[in-house]
Formats: structure tokens, C-alpha cells, sequence
């Protein structure tokens, strides 16, 4: 078995297509199709099935390829390594949803490079859905996200704060001196909501369903500060964690009845190659959020 079978053998996967395989990797067809048929002969097993003009894993396959991946990641992350040309670390990639953006990673984000200013950092923003989706194409390392999503076990994941969603008003809002709010009440209510890429935004749909309420929401936005000039007017509500009131003095957060928590934490793909700088990172989350408590 060499490398070189394994890197055919996966890209014919992720392809579905010997001959789309051979094209990315700018060899002849009959080169990918022995390649793989060997490494059959040689683990004595049958890698692929036809369905239609598409190749597909059978149940073999599918163990294989996710410990080829492996393999294979870890080869390219101990080249870059310890190459010489290499001298240029790549960074590391990791998505954040807009509301953790603005109270939840900044701090942590300063720390890390304070402490290890030579791991170059990239931060892309989206909702914890398009990033979960964007780790598993391997366009992201590590995404921070709401936890409370259906697929979360799909991933490897490390919790790093419990929080709960609160309903925001400005201090002059008519429910501003509640210090509980139903779905009933909310659903009389302008609301402001992030988009559909937020998992915080489908928890509450489904809250909202299941009490047999719909809500009335004038506007869906991704940008924290625009959600807060609309609640400035007095008449409008919002969603934000707890942990974000401290950040914002002018509003009023109200717990929900009964309440929604939430889990906050990091998410990588199974199977990825962990190098040095994104087990830095992990190790250095954890223990900052174990020390620096979101939720006083």
C-alpha cells in the first residue's frame, strides 16, 4: 500500500468519478483505475460500487477512506512541518457566528496571540450552520458554534461554556420590568431574529412551534448593532445570550419561561489531522474559558 494508492483511492471517493479523479490529479484514467483495483487485490476487499455513472463507497470503503483521510492529512501536516521551504506557517482557520463574535472570542482571540504571537490566526464569520458545513469541507479548522444543533455529533468537539438566550428589550420597552417572558407574550411583540444559518434562530422557531405561537419578526439580520438601534426605539425585541448583556448597558435581558440553555463550544472535523498550532489553540480555550467564566 502506498500513498500514492490512498490519494487516488480518496479522490476517486470525494469525485465519485474515476475519470473526474484522474482529471484533478492531472493523471491518466488508467492509472487511478489500476491503482485502486491493486489496493483491492492487496486488502483483498471491493472499495467501490456502481450506481448509474457514480461510484459509491461500500461499507469497507467508507472505513477506509475515513482512515485514508487521516493518513493522508497527517502526511501533508508533518511535510509542512518540518520542510524547509515551509518557513511560512499556514494559518490557522476558524469561523465564528456573529453574536459570539462581538463578547465571546475577542478577549480569548488576544490572549492566545499574546501568548503564542507566532500562530498566524484567520477568523471568518458565519452562523454556526454554514461554519459547521464549512469544517466539514475542510474550508475551516475549527468553528466556534452554538452546540445545539442536530448534527453536532458528526463532529469532534470540545464544550467551553454553558449560557442561556435571553429576550432583549431597551430599558424603556412596556416588558422591560419582567423578570420572566412566555412565548405567548413574545409573540405579541415586534421581533428582531438573525438569520437562517443561526442555530439559536431555528432553537427558538422551534419553541415558538411547539407552544402553538407564531412570532411576529419585522426583520432578520446578522449584524449585532443594527438589531440594537431598532431596540433603541423602545418598541422592538431581540434574542442575545446572557453573557452579551454585560457588553450592552442600554438593554434589559429578560430569561425565558421556561428557560433555553445553550452549550458554546469548538467543533473540528472527525478524522482531521490535529497539528501542533490547532491543539494550542484547543488546549488554550479550554482552559481560558475555565478561568475567565462567560456567566457571572
Amino acid at each position: 500500500m502506498t500513498l500514492n494508492q490512498l490519494r487516488y483511492f480518496c479522490t476517486a471517493s470525494r469525485c465519485h468519478s474515476i475519470t473526474r479523479a484522474a482529471q484533478e490529479l492531472y493523471v491518466t484514467q488508467p492509472t487511478v483505475s489500476v491503482s485502486i483495483r491493486d489496493l483491492e487485490i492487496e486488502l483483498g476487499i471491493s472499495l467501490f460500487y456502481r450506481k448509474g455513472n457514480q461510484l459509491v463507497l461500500t461499507e469497507e470503503g467508507e472505513s477506509l477512506y475515513e482512515k485514508a483521510t487521516y493518513i493522508l492529512q497527517y502526511c501533508d501536516e508533518l511535510q509542512a512541518d518540518y520542510s524547509s521551504i515551509a518557513r511560512i506557517k499556514p494559518p490557522l482557520r476558524i469561523g465564528i457566528p456573529p453574536m459570539l463574535s462581538c463578547v465571546f472570542f475577542p478577549e480569548l482571540l488576544d490572549a492566545f496571540l499574546e501568548a503564542h504571537p507566532n500562530i498566524p490566526v484567520i477568523l471568518e464569520e458565519y452562523g454556526s450552520v454554514r461554519a459547521c458545513n464549512l469544517v466539514q469541507n475542510d474550508s475551516l479548522d475549527l468553528a466556534l458554534v452554538n452546540m445545539e444543533q442536530y448534527n453536532i455529533d458528526k463532529f469532534n468537539k470540545a464544550v467551553l461554556a454553558n449560557d442561556q438566550i435571553m429576550f432583549c428589550v431597551s430599558k424603556e420597552h412596556p416588558l422591560s420590568n419582567r423578570e420572566t417572558v412566555t412565548t405567548k407574550e413574545m409573540s405579541k411583540e415586534s421581533l428582531i431574529m438573525f438569520n437562517a444559518d443561526s442555530v439559536q434562530n431555528q432553537i427558538l422557531k422551534n419553541r415558538f412551534e411547539s407552544d402553538g405561537y407564531t412570532p411576529h419578526v419585522i426583520m432578520r439580520s446578522s449584524q449585532i448593532y443594527t438589531t440594537l438601534q431598532f431596540l433603541n426605539q423602545n418598541q422592538y425585541g431581540c434574542f442575545l445570550y446572557s453573557s452579551m448583556i454585560k457588553k450592552f448597558p442600554n438593554i434589559i435581558g429578560i430569561p425565558l419561561d421556561p428557560p433555553i440553555r445553550v452549550a458554546i463550544g469548538m467543533v473540528w472535523k472527525k478524522g482531521k489531522y490535529i497539528n501542533n498550532d490547532m491543539q494550542k489553540f484547543l488546549n488554550f480555550a479550554e482552559k481560558y474559558y475555565k478561568e475567565h467564566s462567560l456567566v457571572s
